[in-house]
């Protein structure tokens, strides 16, 4: 666990893959996403990253959202907790990413790997901080901010090169 700033990053590497980012990449990422997100967060707000193999993913999938099914990320927004003491760390959340299905995504769309686990982990930070995507608008406004977080560290837009 790591202190950004006033941003706690706690990063778990609970799979067998070997070419996963480093903890330090993952936080710089997280970080970037908060940064570029236009909420403000508490100044001892926490978020917790785990990256998981694809059986933990499809579990988690299946009982919270009843999708019997692996996927690239999940997000545990963790919501407003009463009576936390004023100097408690505010849980943002949880970001759960699978590690071989990113992998696999980048192949298959022909992105890096460097580039998608980067998108990844700022769609997942989006999400604790208030953004979705069930709506075409909702979906609109996430993805311009994705790509312009993404743009403003020197990537490509993912949208653009989806196929």
């Amino acid at each position: 666990m790591t202190t950004q700033a006033s941003l706690v990053i706690d990063v778990q590497i609970a799979c067998h893959e070997s070419d996963v980012p480093s903890a330090r990449q993952i936080r710089s990422w997280v970080t970037r996403a908060v940064a570029g997100s236009g909420r403000k967060i508490a100044a001892n707000a926490e978020i917790s990253v785990r990256l998981v193999d694809r059986e933990e993913i499809r579990l988690l999938n299946r009982d919270y959202r009843q999708l019997d099914k692996t996927t690239n990320v999940l997000s545990f927004p963790a919501g407003e907790i009463s009576g936390l003491p004023a100097e408690a760390a505010q849980l943002l959340g949880d970001v759960v990413v699978c590690a071989a299905v990113v992998r696999d995504e980048a192949t298959t769309q022909g992105k890096s790997e460097d580039e998608h686990w980067a998108h990844m982990l700022v769609h997942g930070t989006l999400h604790l901080l208030g953004y979705d995507h069930e709506t075409a608008a909702e979906a609109a406004e996430m993805e311009a901010l994705e790509a312009s977080i993404l743009a403003a560290n020197g990537l490509t837009d993912p949208y653009l090169t989806s196929p």
